[in-house]
C-alpha cells in the first residue's frame, strides 16, 4: 500500500495535515510494507524539508498512490480517479454546497472515507479536530474579553509557533476576583477548553455553588444538556429522552446567565433542540454575560448573540441586545462575541499532531490490516461509482431532488 499526503487545494488554504513528519516516519516503521509520500506544498504548517528530514519522500505527483489523505474538501478538478480518499467531505448531511463534489467522486469511481463518520463499534467518533477547537476557542475567549474591557492584550494564537508559545501569554490575563464562566458541552471541544481553564488555574465548582455562592477567585461550571434544559411538563428528564424528543424541552440557561460573566459554548446542538438563550433573554436586565465564545458556531441559532461566523483575521465582534444588531467590540451594554468556525487552523502544527495521533492509533490499523468491526467500511461513503450501503439515503441529494 502506498499512502500519499495531498496538498490542500481548498481556498482559503488550510495549513493542517493529517500526519506530521514524525508520524509519517512512525507509520513506516510500524508497517514496513507501507510506503508514505508527501505531495509538495508551500501551504502546510510542516515544510517539505521537515518531511524530507524525517525520511519521507516529497513528490509533485501522487497519482501512483493507493490511498490519499487530506483534511478539507478536495477541489473537483484535483480529484484523481479510482483512488481511496480520506478527508472531511461535508456531504453526509446533504450540504447543498458540496453536492457537485459528491457527484464528481461517484463519476470518478473514488472510494471516499469521511473522517467525520469514522466511529467505533459503539458509535462514538474516533477522530476529529474538536479538542483544538476547544483549546483555541477558550484562548480566544480571554483574548476577546481583554480587548473588550481594555484590561489586557494577548497575541493571536496564529501568531504563536505552537501551543506552548501561546500559553506564555497567560501571564497577562487579569480577571476580576469574582469572575464566573459557564460552559455547555461535555465532549472533545469541552475537554479542550477545560485544558485552557486549568492552565489559567481557574477552579471548577459544582452547579449549586456556582449559582448561589460568591468566590474570591475566578471559577467555572461545566453543564450537560440536562443541566440547562428541562421538560415542559416537569417530568423527569433523561439524556435519551432529550435527544429523542427535544421539542418537549425548554431552556433553563437563564439561571446561569444571571450570575456568569463569560460563556463558552462547546456543545453539540441538534435541530429541534431549544435555543440556549434567545434575543429576548439577552434583553433582560438580569442577563449578566458580557462575553460569549461560541466555539460550536451555530449561526443565528441557539446562542442569540452569534449573528455570523467570524474569521481568524477578525475573530471578534459584539452584539447589542436591544437593537439585535452587530456593534463594535467594547460598545457599552454589548455582548462580546467570538465565533471563528475554523479554530484549529490557528494552531495547525499542534492540531495536526493531535489528529495524526488518533489517525495512527484508531483508524489506519484497520485500513492497513484487518477491520473486524467494519470501522472503515461504515465510514465509506462511496465505492465502485455508487453510494455505499450506509449512505443510500444521499441518492436524492446527489440527483438534485432535495
Amino acid at each position: 500500500m502506498k499512502i500519499g499526503l495531498i496538498k490542500e487545494g481548498k481556498t482559503p488554504p488550510d495549513k493542517r495535515v493529517p500526519l506530521s513528519p514524525s508520524q509519517c516516519a512512525e507509520l513506516k516503521e510500524k508497517y514496513p510494507q507501507v510506503e508514505v509520500v508527501a505531495q509538495s506544498s508551500d501551504i502546510r504548517a510542516f515544510t517539505d524539508n521537515e518531511y524530507r528530514a524525517a525520511g519521507i519522500p516529497v513528490v509533485d505527483d501522487v497519482s501512483d498512490c493507493d490511498v490519499l489523505l487530506g483534511v478539507k474538501e478536495v477541489p473537483i478538478d484535483q480529484l484523481i480517479p479510482n483512488k481511496t480518499y480520506f478527508f472531511f467531505s461535508h456531504t453526509f448531511k446533504k450540504q447543498p454546497y458540496n453536492r457537485n463534489l459528491l457527484r464528481a467522486i461517484l463519476e470518478k469511481n473514488i472510494r471516499l472515507v469521511d473522517y467525520e463518520v469514522l466511529k467505533s463499534a459503539k458509535g462514538t467518533r474516533l477522530i476529529g479536530f474538536g479538542r483544538y477547537a476547544g483549546i483555541v476557542g477558550a484562548y480566544n475567549a480571554f483574548r476577546g474579553y481583554g480587548l473588550a474591557t481594555k484590561s489586557f492584550e494577548l497575541r493571536p494564537a496564529h501568531e504563536c509557533r505552537d501551543r506552548a508559545e501561546m500559553e506564555l501569554e497567560f501571564s497577562k490575563v487579569k480577571l476580576p476576583s469574582d469572575f464566573k464562566i459557564v460552559m455547555t458541552g461535555q465532549g472533545r471541544v469541552a475537554r479542550g477548553a477545560i485544558e485552557i481553564l486549568n492552565s489559567l488555574k481557574i477552579t471548577k465548582v459544582p452547579i449549586r455553588a456556582f449559582l448561589s455562592e460568591s468566590f474570591d477567585e475566578p471559577v467555572f461550571v461545566q453543564l450537560g444538556v440536562l443541566d440547562y434544559n428541562r421538560r415542559n411538563d416537569g417530568l423527569v428528564a433523561t439524556r435519551n429522552d432529550f435527544y429523542s424528543n427535544p421539542e418537549s424541552y425548554r431552556s433553563d440557561f437563564m439561571r446561569f446567565a444571571r450570575v456568569a460573566d463569560m460563556y463558552l459554548a462547546c456543545h453539540y446542538w441538534g435541530d429541534g433542540s431549544p435555543f440556549i438563550f434567545t434575543r429576548e433573554d439577552a434583553k433582560k436586565e438580569d442577563f449578566k454575560i458580557k462575553f460569549v465564545s461560541d466555539i460550536s458556531a451555530d449561526i443565528d441559532g441557539p446562542v442569540a448573540s452569534t449573528l455570523r461566523p467570524s474569521t481568524i483575521a477578525n475573530p471578534f465582534y459584539a452584539y447589542d441586545p436591544h437593537s439585535e444588531k452587530e456593534v463594535e467590540l467594547g460598545t457599552e451594554g454589548s455582548i462580546g462575541v467570538q465565533a471563528v468556525d475554523n479554530l484549529p487552523c490557528e494552531l495547525p502544527r499542534d492540531a495536526a499532531e493531535d489528529f495524526g495521533r488518533e489517525l495512527i492509533d484508531k483508524v489506519l490499523p484497520f485500513l492497513i490490516g484487518d477491520d473486524p468491526d467494519g470501522i472503515i467500511e461504515r465510514a465509506t461513503e462511496t465505492r465502485d461509482g455508487e453510494l455505499a450501503r450506509n449512505f443510500i439515503y444521499l441518492k436524492s441529494y446527489v440527483e438534485g431532488e432535495e
